[in-house]
């Protein structure tokens, strides 16, 4: 049960920001070269002014000041930290329990390319879209795990 306290803390932590969860671990390199990939992406892409704009409304705004050719490194930046801090901490055993992470971030990267051009019940823009392709992607990397895990252990 510890082991997946841990686990559950860094992946947590991860969420909050990329690498806080490997500097948790122990992991100070990776970690500290997962923020700096952050920070990078931020600022090139404009991220933390996307984030201001579009919580205050100003979507239009925040669509012609993000920079999507930085922007769409971000989810797989962020998602891929988190499964390493996650599996590194000890959780991820089962087979396939990265499909989520990795669906995940595949999906918001689509989100941020169709952003400008398509909303879901009406909410689209920069920030918005990309994050409710969150829900799809974690969706489809679940369903996908059970079913390959469903197989695999049919077959073993």
């Amino acid at each position: 049960m510890v082991k997946r306290d841990k686990a559950i803390e860094s992946l947590v932590w991860s969420i909050a920001l990329p690498g806080f969860g490997q500097i948790l671990n122990g992991r100070y390199i990776k970690g500290i070269l997962f923020l700096f990939l952050e920070v990078l992406v931020n600022i090139y892409s404009h991220f933390n002014q996307v984030i201001y704009l579009s919580f205050n409304g100003e979507f239009t705004q925040a669509e012609l000041i993000a920079d999507k050719q930085w922007l769409m490194f971000y989810p797989c930046i962020y998602f891929f930290a988190m499964w390493d801090a996650f599996k590194d901490a000890g959780g991820g055993k089962k087979p396939f329990s990265y499909l989520p992470f990795v669906f995940s971030a595949y999906f918001v990267t689509v989100g941020v390319m169709y952003s400008g051009t398509m909303n879901i019940l009406g909410v689209g823009g920069v920030l918005w879209l990309p994050m409710l392709c969150i829900v799809p992607g974690i969706l489809v990397g679940w369903v996908l795990k059970y079913l390959l895990t469903k197989k695999y252990t049919r077959n073993v």
